[in-house]
């Protein structure tokens, strides 16, 4: 009887472990992303599917759901390092650049958009805080929204990378 009793209560702690997700859990499959969530929510998780790729996150934005990377090979401005903690904002990607001419940039960055096949749709600027946006189109809807924009001594490039675009 003792036995028994023994292995009910490791069967039902062994059940309770798999179906349990712990503190720092993630989902396991894309069937446990939300179809939406308030802006700036992460609404995805970067876990395996069946298939052994990547599943990456999205958040949703005031500008739309985006995705939370860019892909390999998205153009970025040279010399710049990646300063993800730079803004509380969400974004797919933040660059940050060593004083520069931020209209030159942004004229760069449109034209290695459009030769990555996004055809410019709208360059905005300057603002009244000397910063660029360009909003560029690709195949099936994507979007994508770059600000360049001065901070001080440094130059900050935000993307955000539509979720109609591929998967990074």
């Amino acid at each position: 009887m003792h036995a028994v009793l023994a292995l009910a209560v490791a069967v039902v702690a062994m059940v309770a472990a798999c179906t349990s997700a712990g503190p720092g859990a993630t989902a396991a499959s894309p069937s446990a992303v939300p179809s939406s969530g308030a802006p700036g929510e992460s609404i995805g998780t970067s876990a395996p599917d069946p298939t052994g790729s990547t599943v990456a996150s999205q958040t949703d934005t005031d500008w739309g759901r985006i995705w939370d990377s860019v892909p390999p090979g998205f153009p970025r401005y040279p010399g710049s390092t990646t300063a993800a903690d730079a803004t509380a904002e969400p974004f797919s990607a933040v660059y940050a650049i060593d004083e520069g001419d931020v209209a030159e940039m942004a004229s760069w960055m449109q034209t290695n958009l459009e030769l990555a096949t996004y055809s410019t749709e709208a360059l905005s600027g300057p603002f009244e805080d000397g910063s660029y946006v360009l909003d560029s189109v690709g195949e099936a809807g994507c979007r994508i929204q770059t600000k360049v924009a001065p901070m001080g001594s440094l130059v900050l490039v935000t993307v955000l990378y539509g979720a109609s675009c591929p998967q990074p």
